[in-house]
Order: C-alpha cells, then sequence, then structure tokens
C-alpha cells in the first residue's frame, strides 16, 4: 500500500543493521536471556539465603562457622537488612542506613524486592518493573557506602542496575522466558507498565 508514492514499513525492504542484530540476531537474544537468568538467580538466591540462613552471606559467625536455619534467618526473627545497614554503612548516609537497620518495614521491603524481582527475572515476565525496582535496589546499596572502594563514583550496583534497564529495553524476557505470551494478556495490554 502506498500513500502519496510512499512504501509503508511492511512493504519495503529494509537492510539488517547490527542494532537490529543486536536485538533480534539469536546469539545475542541468547546471551541476553542467560544474563536476564543469571540477575533472576542472584536475587533470588540473595532471597533464600536470608530466609534460611543458608549459611553463604548469612548464617555465618564472625569465625566462619556455619548456622544453617539458625537465629540469623529470617523466619527465626534475624533481620535481612541490620548487619549491612548497620555495620556496613559508611559516607553521607551512614547515619540514615543506621536507623533503618533491622526495622521491619526495611527488611520487608528489601525481601519481597529480592523475591519479585528474582523471579521477574527468572520468568521473564514483569521485565519493566522487575528492572526498575532492581535497578532501585542497586542504586541504593550504591550509596550505602560512598564513595566507592575501588573506583570514586561507579562499581557494580551503579554497572548492575544499568544492565537491568537494558535487559527490559531489549526484551531480555521473551527469549527463554514468558515475556511474549505475557506481554499477550489482557492485563499487560491495558498496564504495558507490566510488560
Amino acid at each position: 500500500m502506498t500513500v502519496h508514492g510512499e512504501h509503508t514499513a511492511t512493504e519495503r525492504h529494509v537492510t539488517p543493521t547490527a542494532q537490529d542484530e543486536v536485538t533480534v540476531g539469536s546469539f545475542a537474544r541468547h546471551a541476553l536471556a542467560l544474563l536476564r537468568i543469571g540477575f533472576g538467580f542472584t536475587f533470588l538466591w540473595a532471597f533464600f539465603d536470608k530466609l534460611l540462613a543458608l549459611g553463604f552471606s548469612t548464617g555465618r559467625d564472625e569465625t566462619g562457622a556455619v548456622d544453617r536455619f539458625g537465629d540469623a534467618a529470617w523466619i527465626n526473627g534475624g533481620s535481612p537488612t541490620e548487619g549491612f545497614l548497620a555495620f556496613g554503612a559508611d559516607g553521607p548516609f551512614k547515619s540514615l542506613y543506621n536507623d533503618i537497620a533491622g526495622a521491619w518495614w526495611a527488611d520487608t521491603l528489601f525481601m519481597l524486592g529480592l523475591a519479585g524481582i528474582g523471579l521477574a527475572l527468572l520468568l521473564g515476565i514483569g521485565m519493566r518493573l522487575a528492572a526498575g525496582a532492581g535497578a532501585l535496589l542497586y542504586v541504593l546499596m550504591w550509596t550505602v557506602v560512598l564513595p566507592p572502594e575501588n573506583n570514586p563514583v561507579i562499581d557494580d550496583h551503579l554497572l548492575s542496575a544499568l544492565t537491568l534497564v537494558v535487559l527490559a529495553a531489549l526484551r531480555a524476557g521473551d527469549t527463554w522466558g514468558l515475556g511474549r505470551p505475557w506481554s499477550r494478556t489482557g492485563l499487560v495490554q491495558k498496564f504495558p507498565v507490566l510488560r
């Protein structure tokens, strides 16, 4: 169909560009899917380690002894935020983070964030919200210890935040995930932010 002598995008032959290869090429899509799944697993692992004190970053005392499912587990009354915010905070926001360390609402929001972001990334659904929430969480964690130890400005938290945004922007949930069928649901059609 032509309109005033112009062809629509579906009628004209478009030569793929390097950018098209990044967003539609099989190797690139699979690499993005692996990155998404890796990030999803990291969030979910942190959730379960803090929930159950599995002995990796939670459930280990100063001597290195492991107390799995012990007092440090969130299910047994341990706080997933207290250690990092009370003892790891430094820089201009130290007193703010020290004040909220171990607060029930901070623990609950943190754990819900870890679980929700992890599940969304693993399943490839809700990538926009997961990327936004994950990026916010990474930036907040970056602000806990300012300035960063190895660079005066940027560290792995900011790079991870940016990576999550890129994963959502390039629809990484569509490959090896449920992103495509999820995007066709009535809910997502009505509220595209849930894509």
